[in-house]
């Protein structure tokens, strides 16, 4: 009986030990399966990568690629819910899936649309019809980016490998205490930011962490720090805002093409007299915005200077913008604006030579000089946040001047 015993415990032991080591042999022999996220794989279909052409529609697309008229009405009916075929748009991309690829035949199987820069519709183009969005992966990164000023900072932020992305957000940064308008061959411009990819292509510039502005012997540096009031976000070195009470240029990208004078002669009437404003020339349609917060005194045709919109910024400041195309919405008489608001558009309306804005600042009635104008800061930190501002200072700097190195 003992026997018995012993033999029954060892064959449940042997059991055991072959049920575990297969269970285990399965575990480790188990196909790894591909992630699919279009949710079949590209990789076994034939493709065409094809653009959406002017005034084709959703019926013709898949008339072109073999679908009957009967087919493509059920498809459009089966799949609208998820994506209108109103809202196809000539120029977006799209692959069209036949199968599979060792195979003569050429049926559509699936169509992958690119509508817009972080999604793609899958449209699944057999029975049972149907449709689904596919978000694109956004991937974040950190960036170092050193720029000096050879032709522009266009050209040379380009060349440097750095999105041209980069310089909106430095300009908005620094439009305070920078005149991107005049900026100057060896100007120089160090920072690290954050920026998010999609296709591996840049999607958007994030935050700027840390920028040099760096001119001669002088360095004009920047530091994000958030104290969490939903105000602004930079700081120079001392902890004062990098906002200013007003913007240094009323508009983006242009040139200066009058600077003020009290001796100009004008291009119209060749007669010398007083340009105490800036030209800036831009192109027709470009927006133009309010230097300041403050409230519009008008906005109206006057003549030689067109369609011009006047605001009182306080009791000191008045500004001007001339020769508008049009105005801004919702702008007129009485209208209160805050800075950055749109307010026109650059035109050639009165008498003026071709598109540009002709902007014009006055301090206690007299007309100043908008390029050599000095505004004072806004709000600085708040004294409660200022060691762990120095702190985060510190540690800006640290990783800037390890990354030049």
């Amino acid at each position: 009986m003992y026997r018995r015993s012993f033999l029954v415990f060892a064959l449940l032991i042997f059991l055991c030990f072959s049920c575990g080591r297969r269970a285990q042999n399965e575990i480790v022999e188990e196909p790894v399966q591909k992630y699919l996220p279009y949710g079949f794989d590209p990789d076994t279909l034939k493709v065409d990568s094809l653009k959406v052409r002017s005034g084709e529609t959703f019926a013709v697309l898949l008339s072109n690629r073999g679908m009957s008229a009967r087919d493509a009405y059920n498809f459009t009916l089966a799949t609208d819910s998820v994506f209108s075929a109103r809202k196809l748009r000539a120029g977006n991309a799209y692959r069209a899936y036949s199968a599979p690829r060792d195979s003569a035949d050429s049926k559509l199987q699936y169509i992958v649309y690119e509508r817009d820069r972080l999604s793609e519709v899958v449209f699944q183009c057999f029975e049972p019809y149907s449709a689904w969005i596919v978000e694109k992966p956004i991937v974040k990164e950190r960036k170092y980016a050193d720029v000096t000023i050879e032709n522009s900072l266009w050209v040379d932020m380009t060349k440097e490998g750095a999105s041209p992305l980069l310089i909106l957000s430095l300009s908005d940064i620094y439009a305070w205490t920078v005149d991107f308008f005049g900026l100057q061959k060896g100007d120089r411009f160090q920072m690290i930011y954050d920026q998010s990819l999609v296709d591996g292509q840049v999607y958007s510039i994030d935050t700027v962490r840390i920028a040099y502005f760096i001119r001669d012997n002088d360095s004009l540096r920047t530091y994000m720090f958030d104290q969490g009031d939903g105000g602004n976000l930079y700081w120079n070195e001392k902890g004062e805002s990098m906002r200013k009470s007003f913007l240094k240029a009323p508009l983006q990208y242009s040139r200066i093409s009058s600077g003020f004078s009290y001796a100009r002669r004008h291009p119209i009437t060749r007669r010398v007299q007083p340009h105490t404003g800036v030209d800036y020339a831009a192109p027709k349609g470009t927006p133009v915005v309010s230097i300041g917060d403050g409230t519009v005194i008008s906005a109206k045709y006057e003549g030689a200077g067109g369609n011009t919109v006047r605001i009182r910024h306080n009791s000191v400041y008045t500004t001007a913008y001339l020769h508008l195309s049009g105005y801004g919405k919702g702008i007129k008489a009485g209208t209160r604006v805050r800075q950055g608001q749109t307010i026109g558009y650059v035109g050639s309306t009165g008498r003026s030579t071709g598109p540009h804005l002709d902007f014009r600042v006055w301090k206690n009635g007299s007309p100043i000089n908008p390029l050599t104008m000095e505004s004072p800061p806004a709000e600085p930190l708040k004294a409660e946040f200022m060691p762990d501002f120095e702190l985060a200072k510190h540690s800006l700097d640290s990783l800037l001047l390890l990354q030049s190195k």
